[in-house]
């Protein structure tokens, strides 16, 4: 049976989505809000902020809210 708190899974679980990458690969250029980076896909501010918190649990990034 596969234990999904391994952390690896949660890694290989963010990564295995091609919007989760591409957000990714956005961040690398610099900080983005989660509005920039939602703008490249058709997808909704919540649908976007889903995919931000899949990365955040497979700490392949770290959310900072401001305002």
């Amino acid at each position: 049976m596969a234990d999904h708190t391994d952390p690896l899974n949660h890694t290989f679980r963010a990564l295995a989505d091609p919007t989760r990458r591409a957000m990714l690969e956005q961040l690398r250029q610099g900080p983005r809000t989660i509005g920039q980076l939602a703008e490249p896909f058709d997808i909704s501010f919540a649908a976007s902020s889903k995919h931000i918190g899949i990365l955040e649990d497979a700490a392949l990034l770290r959310r900072e809210k401001r305002g």
